[in-house]
């Protein structure tokens, strides 16, 4: 179905919600961003023409210890880091934080401001186990939404959205966190970085979590799955099963459909974690685009099956 055939169905949607139902799952379609950690350390100059080739709208630039981008721009300044960027058409629209955590972001949202950016990744708050359940849950969830009150203001100041991922051994870790958090959170400047590989305990889940946030609370999302590889050294076959298509257990069709129900909007991106961090996933450019490509072709076919 082409845009006009999808307009005409849409003008008529009063009438017939079936055809509206229809219309959206026909033009559903994923926004990549390219992660600058893929490539460890190499020189941003060489990563930007990748944005394209991998037909991903924007690039992620993540520092230290996944990546040093950010600390290349800092060396550069950002006169020389824009026009960088004029050169190949190319565009910043997140930057990934973990080191500054939740409560330290007040200049990093002016930085990316300058850059037409919109989204900050960073971790939520560190907890001991046993992981949060039930009221407990409740509890952290809450205490977390009203320190973040302050940093809030400033984001809505400067237009961004701060993106909590739901990392492990930290609050919004678990099944019960995630859904409190889709119940409480009233900010637009305020969601979740959906990562699956750290729900891999949790699974089956996935998709239902997906729906309960909603698009508004998932600015944006991890495709990566759990893997041996993550934490240690492995063959590099089994550290690769973390990307989408190559041989990793999660069913990314469920994953998909959940994204076609909230009518996902926001930002998608191929990663996984290499070790030791800070390395390239693979030795050249040219393998680490080609393996993201590999994993936007099954993920393609993941979306055609689900339409």
């Amino acid at each position: 179905m082409d845009r006009r055939t999808a307009c005409k169905i849409l003008g008529i949607s009063a009438l017939t919600p079936d055809l509206l139902k229809a219309a959206h799952h026909q033009i559903f379609k994923l926004r990549y961003v390219l992660n600058s950690a893929m490539y460890g350390e190499m020189l941003l100059k060489d990563i930007l023409p990748e944005i394209k080739k991998t037909k991903s709208e924007s690039i992620d630039i993540w520092r230290k210890v996944h990546g040093n981008q950010r600390e290349q721009i800092s060396e550069m300044g950002d006169e020389a880091c824009m026009a960088l960027l004029d050169k190949h058409n190319a565009k910043i629209s997140m930057s990934t934080c973990y080191p500054l955590g939740p409560f330290k972001l007040q200049e990093e949202m002016v930085w990316l401001k300058q850059y037409g950016g919109k989204i900050i990744v960073c971790g939520s708050v560190y907890h001991k186990r046993p992981e949060p359940a039930g009221q407990d849950a409740k509890r952290l969830v809450l205490d977390l939404l009203e320190k973040m009150k302050p940093h809030l203001e400033k984001a809505e100041e400067t237009g961004i959205t701060i993106a909590l991922e739901n990392h492990s051994k930290q609050v919004l870790y678990t099944p019960d966190s995630i859904r409190y958090f889709a119940e409480f959170n009233k900010s637009k400047h305020l969601g979740i970085a959906f990562a699956p590989h750290h729900l891999y305990k949790h699974e089956d889940e996935i998709p239902q979590l997906i729906r309960d946030l909603g698009d508004h609370n998932i600015p944006f999302m991890y495709f990566q799955e759990h893997s041996a590889g993550i934490y240690e050294k492995v063959a590099k076959e089994i550290e690769m099963q973390q990307l989408p298509g190559y041989g990793g257990g999660l069913d990314y069709h469920l994953i998909i459909s959940a994204l076609r129900d909230i009518q996902y909007n926001g930002l998608v991106q191929i990663f996984m974690h290499p070790v030791p961090r800070g390395i390239p996933i693979l030795p050249t450019i040219s393998e680490i685009t080609a393996a993201i490509n590999k994993s936007r072709d099954y993920l393609k076919e993941c979306l055609a099956k689900t339409a």
